[in-house]
């Protein structure tokens, strides 16, 4: 092969990439493409008529990876590698630093191949002060990437974590899915003990089980966003993009409800968890922390936020931190401490 039609199948690759990148970010914000299943109406909490505590003095700050956070907010990995999702990354960093939570970007695998594209992932200098998670998925591992890549993807946006994705269903429904899972546990446990930052394992929407979560643990990794089933679901948008809506249907909502991954997971001793997937709203964070979460991942309301602007997103943010601290009044929850003792019924 030739430099020249190298460089040309490279450029052709790039490409292919962006846009399915931009239809991601699309895609997603369509309301065809959630679960329909409202996962946390199953749950409530018994109201307290006397809650014995002031609301101005609720305390909603929490640590996450030796930084401070005002709340225990995550904006979830979405984007980057286009234009589009650069100005998307910037205005979520943006806001996560003016309300003092967490931040995630996409997956920097054509970043990494392309470093021309690292521009769109480069959200430090809008995120200075708060955890910034770096992302790559973990089959990567088993099509040519290893420590160096992912030391790379670290450094480039100055993380403080590396997220490895997983997803299995969405990559064996998507046309260019990378199906080859075989030996990644001990490759990650690997690059979890060679990295200076902890590593996170997160699902897309189909959840981690318990028994998943604890072979995590002992490979090193002790921070599990479970990522499941209730919210955007990949598997739909796969199945749009390869133009099969009969697969689409077959597993839209395959995976563990949300609610019950976060209770499941609560049972294994020595990780931190994570709560996304279906959570759109305070009172859904307020479940999830109740049910064992540590901390509470959102993506679709802060992606369709972004879609306007940085203030737009603070306002989502702000909205759902006011949401959050309504029902802890409401329950006599002081502190996120408290709050993870207060017992959710089941309708």
């Amino acid at each position: 092969m030739t430099p020249t039609t190298d460089k040309t199948d490279k450029a052709r690759t790039a490409g292919s990439d962006r846009d399915r990148k931009a239809e991601h970010i699309h895609l997603a914000l369509e309301e065809r493409m959630q679960v329909p299943l409202r996962s946390f109406d199953r749950y409530y909490f018994n109201h307290q008529a006397l809650p014995e505590i002031d609301l101005a003095e609720i305390d909603t700050g929490v640590q996450f990876l030796g930084r401070a956070l005002q709340a225990p907010l995550l904006i979830s990995c979405m984007t980057g590698g286009t234009e589009e999702a650069t100005i998307v990354n910037r205005r979520l960093a943006t806001a996560a630093e003016e309300m003092k939570i967490a931040v995630g970007v996409g997956s920097q695998r054509q970043a990494i191949e392309d470093p021309a594209l690292a521009a769109s992932f480069e959200v430090r200098r809008y995120a200075p002060s708060v955890p910034v998670l770096a992302n790559l998925g973990a089959v990567q591992l088993n099509y040519g990437f290893g420590v160096d890549q992912c030391r790379a993807a670290v450094e480039m946006v100055s993380a403080d974590a590396l997220v490895f994705h997983l997803n299995p269903l969405q990559e064996a429904i998507q046309p260019e899915g990378q199906c080859d899972f075989r030996g990644l546990l001990g490759k990650m446990s690997e690059v979890a003990d060679q990295l200076d930052v902890p590593v996170i394992a997160k699902e897309v929407g189909s959840g981690i089980s318990a028994t998943t979560a604890t072979a995590l643990r002992d490979a090193g990794i002790g921070i599990i966003d479970c990522a499941g089933a209730g919210g955007t679901s990949w598997a739909l948008i796969e199945a749009a993009r390869a133009r099969d809506p009969e697969i689409g249907d077959i597993y839209g909502d395959w995976g563990i409800p949300t609610p019950e991954n976060i209770r499941q997971l609560s049972r294994v001793e020595g990780i931190q968890i994570i709560g996304s997937g279906g959570v759109r709203t305070g009172l859904d964070a307020a479940k999830a922390i109740a049910l064992g979460a540590d901390l509470v991942g959102m993506a679709k309301p802060f992606l369709e936020a972004a879609m306007d602007s940085s203030a737009a997103v603070v306002a989502k943010g702000q909205r759902a931190i006011r949401e959050l601290r309504v029902a802890m009044f409401c329950t006599g929850a002081g502190t996120l401490d408290e709050l993870q003792r207060v017992e959710l019924q089941r309708r």
